[in-house]
């Protein structure tokens, strides 16, 4: 499938998206949420797809935010739609079941900071830059970054970001536990692509249980415990969990198929 908006690359397992608008600072437009949307159901039925990279086209934006061009027409009724749209599209990343890490390169602003933060972790160059910075606009977050920010860093320096609108460096991400890790802009790539390669030896639906287990402590619909207890007694049906058993009592490394 080709898009309009995203550049992609897949190289032993690991499908590299590039958000490609660098004119625009890679803002998010409807044509770059219909590419995601579409791009998120290739990813989870594609079996050569084991993990995922987001990144921003050029050296100065992981997205700069939302296309504000587009919120010039918008009543009330379409703003809601938007946002839910817009959620609906980011808990798709954060739920996938495969690996979706950001390699954050320069701004991740408002809508960007947003998709950084639905991914399962996130990467950055030391000249990444992080805010939500919509009541400069007179807006709110509407994607999810009221929530997934307090989840990451805390309800009092999130509660700050929010209403100040004042941006964070990467060191200061790494800090507030916003980013695991802070590199050069000329080894972002390869340095993400060394966690996934790591990622990818293991067993891909143990993966996906975690994850599973690990976003379902921040909903508050079910119970995490119970969510675990689950996916262990899933994980002992599989292949995978008699070949990784089986491997380490014979003291080899193990093959994972993903069944």
């Amino acid at each position: 499938m080709t898009y309009s908006t995203l550049l992609t690359a897949l190289d032993n397992g690991i499908l590299t998206i590039t958000i490609n608008r660098p004119d625009k600072m890679n803002a998010l437009n409807k044509d770059v949420f219909t590419d995601l949307n579409n791009i998120i159901t290739e990813i989870e039925s594609n079996e050569a797809v084991k993990s995922v990279i987001i990144t921003g086209a050029g050296s100065k934006a992981f997205v700069a935010g939302a296309d504000i061009s587009e919120f010039e027409t918008l009543d009330k009724n379409d703003a809601i739609a938007l946002a839910v749209r817009g959620q609906d599209i980011f808990a798709r990343i954060e739920n996938c079941p495969k690996p979706i890490v950001a390699a954050v390169n320069g701004f991740a602003l408002g809508g960007g900071c947003e998709l950084a933060m639905a991914c399962h972790f996130r990467l950055a160059s030391d000249n990444a830059k992080f805010g939500q910075p919509e009541v400069n606009l007179g807006l709110i977050p509407g994607y999810g970054g009221t929530q997934r920010l307090v989840h990451l860093i805390g309800k009092g320096k999130a509660t700050e970001l929010l209403i100040s609108a004042q941006l964070i460096d990467a060191n200061e991400a790494k800090q507030l536990g916003l980013v695991n890790y802070v590199t050069t802009p000329e080894t972002l790539l390869e340095e993400t692509r060394k966690i996934l390669d790591i990622i990818n030896t293991k067993a891909p639906l143990a993966i996906a249980g975690c994850i599973k287990a690990v976003n379902s402590v921040y909903n508050e619909t079910v119970d995490g415990y119970e969510v675990e207890i689950s996916e262990f007694g899933n994980a002992f049906a599989t292949h995978d969990m008699k070949e990784g058993t089986t491997a380490f009592l014979e003291k080899r490394k193990p093959k994972f198929t993903g069944g």
